[in-house]
């Protein structure tokens, strides 16, 4: 006898049944909101979460997908890239970039959050010379080894090191390397706060420079004033509040919403952008690698964005003549 008797006809139609139920609702869950893609960048407020903000800005536009490029601490303001929809492919482009600050540092105080949301760690009466902040300043620049603050997101055995500063645990962060390409002085208002401009590579903290220049001067310092002027390509010229967007959201405007978005392609500008055919497209579409054609095809490499009459096609990589696809966009 066998082990197990056949399935009916009618089981099968069940079983069957069920299936094509489970997969329509998943594909609901899947396509829950609307196709909207491109950037929307966002002027972020101060108090709120970068994740908050996503949150928001996905609600406004009831996009089904939403993520940031480069997080931004709650006490900070300004340019918080948003990507929707299949602008999420391109986002390790916009975190890559690099991002101005201009921040307030408070001279005399330490705290254990290295701004203003923590307690006093450490004081002194003691207060700079513009002359000893100046030539510090060479010190902070170039390729530097930097310690994250206590209060970050970098991950220590799996969780976030503020949640576990949070939990009063002292965590032991690694010296990591950051670049700052360029850190001046913009204001000294008083003698107790100084203004900086600084231009930095991807993971450098901000809050990490104001405590080691306090220390190094021997007077302590935190963070009292933060804002993010510019991320890689984006800046406050084409930034959006979000009263501006959630008024025109709540007009129901559809014209005004989508208005503030950028194209996709627009956190691309630091890579090759490369023109192909239909037919190209289509073999593209399909994972398969093109010729590329042209005088300069023998002289073009390095990672590339192909555009089919105005529309994106892939991102990947020029090598040998040939671009190679390594995403593909689901744009019609």
């Amino acid at each position: 006898m066998a082990a197990c008797a056949a399935m009916t006809n009618n089981e099968a139609s069940v079983r069957l049944d069920h299936v094509d139920t489970v997969q329509v609702i998943q594909n609901m869950r899947r396509k829950k909101g609307n196709a909207v893609n491109g950037w929307l960048i966002l002027d972020k407020p101060i108090g709120m979460t970068s994740t908050q903000a996503v949150g928001a800005v996905r609600r406004a536009y009831n996009a089904q997908k939403a993520g940031h490029a480069g997080t931004l601490d709650p006490l900070a303001t300004g340019i918080l890239p948003i990507a929707l929809g299949e602008a999420t492919k391109t986002v390790p482009f916009a975190v890559d970039g690099e991002k101005v600050y201009r921040f307030a540092v408070r001279w005399g105080v330490e705290t254990t959050t290295d701004d203003t949301e923590g307690a006093i760690a450490a004081s002194s009466e003691m207060r700079p010379q513009r002359s000893a902040i100046e030539a510090l300043l060479p010190s902070f620049t170039g390729e530097i080894m930097q310690v994250p603050p206590q209060f970050s997101a970098i991950k220590v055995d799996g969780a976030r090191a503020y949640d576990l500063a949070r939990d009063g645990e002292t965590v032991d962060l690694q010296a990591r390397p950051v670049t700052i390409d360029k850190l001046w002085i913009d204001a000294m208002p008083d003698a107790d706060t100084t203004v900086f401009v600084a231009e930095c590579g991807r993971g450098t903290y901000v809050r990490s420079i104001a405590r080691d220049m306090g220390r190094a001067l021997g007077c302590y310092g935190h963070v009292v004033e933060l804002r993010r002027t510019r991320v890689a390509g984006f800046d406050e010229a084409v930034a959006v509040s979000l009263d501006r967007l959630r008024a025109d959201a709540e007009h129901e405007d559809p014209t005004a919403v989508m208005s503030h978005l950028l194209p996709i392609e627009s956190a691309l500008d630091a890579i090759i952008g490369l023109p192909v055919s239909s037919d190209d497209a289509a073999r593209l579409h399909r994972g398969q690698s093109v010729l590329i054609r042209g005088r300069d095809a023998p002289v073009m490499a390095g990672e590339a964005y192909a555009i089919c009459k105005g529309h994106l096609i892939a991102l990947g990589a020029i090598e040998k003549g040939e671009f190679h696809p390594n995403r593909v966009f689901n744009l019609q």
